[in-house]
């Protein structure tokens, strides 16, 4: 595959664990070929920007053909990185550390989640989906010894300062950041993934508020 991914817009971006997710079930569910136009109905995006963003990285289709779906898939696994191995750990070990490990979000996306930190004496020492949890005191050693790639924040917002503190230097390469507080690691070559999922019921009201508006609920 050629490397045309410098350059490529955030929204295309964006969009590319969508069309991992929808080439999944259909890989799984042995559909072998596919076309921009069938996958659009699918996803409900036009089949013109299907081409244009699978256009950013080569290409992938054939005319008269359409795609293939197991090599679409792979290619796509391949850009995303599910293939790489990378690992993880959890900061915080509460309700949405329970949440987020409990599910099959690290495996089916080829992360490996390793351990869980938190500063709590209470919790330290417990379980939580196979897990371990350490004292964060221990997060930097462990990283280190781990190669750990990803580091997940899920502590209070109050506290999410002080816990990117405690990542620098411990190899971490990127942040999955839950804490409601807005970081930028990129002077210390860490790319960080702000989530703030109050955004997206904002959004949802809004839509929602524009449909009735519209009258069209």
């Amino acid at each position: 595959m050629s490397k045309k991914e410098i350059g490529v817009s955030s929204a295309v971006i964006n969009r590319l664990p969508r069309y991992y997710r929808y080439l999944r079930e259909l890989y799984r569910a042995d559909i072998l070929r596919i076309s921009s136009s069938e996958l659009s109905k699918m996803m409900n995006i036009t089949a013109s920007q299907i081409r244009h963003d699978f256009n950013c990285f080569g290409g992938f289709g054939q005319q008269g053909y359409g795609y293939n779906v197991k090599y679409l898939y792979n290619q796509i696994s391949e850009i995303l990185g599910v293939q790489d191995n990378f690992s993880a750990v959890i900061i915080g070990a509460g309700n949405l550390c329970r949440a987020i490990s409990a599910g099959s979000i690290f495996t089916h996306r080829g992360v490996k989640l390793l351990s869980i930190f938190d500063n709590s004496q209470e919790k330290i020492g417990l379980t939580i989906a196979g897990v371990e949890v350490r004292p964060v005191d221990e997060l930097k050693t462990f990283c280190k010894q781990n190669q750990v790639d990803i580091a997940v924040l899920t502590v209070p917002k109050s506290a999410a300062k002080e816990t990117a503190e405690k990542i620098l230097g411990t190899g971490i390469k990127g942040v999955w950041n839950y804490t409601n507080m807005e970081l930028d690691l990129s002077v210390h070559g860490i790319a960080v993934q702000n989530i703030h999922l109050g955004d997206t019921l904002m959004t949802l009201c809004y839509t929602m508020k524009e449909q009735l508006e519209k009258g069209t609920v």
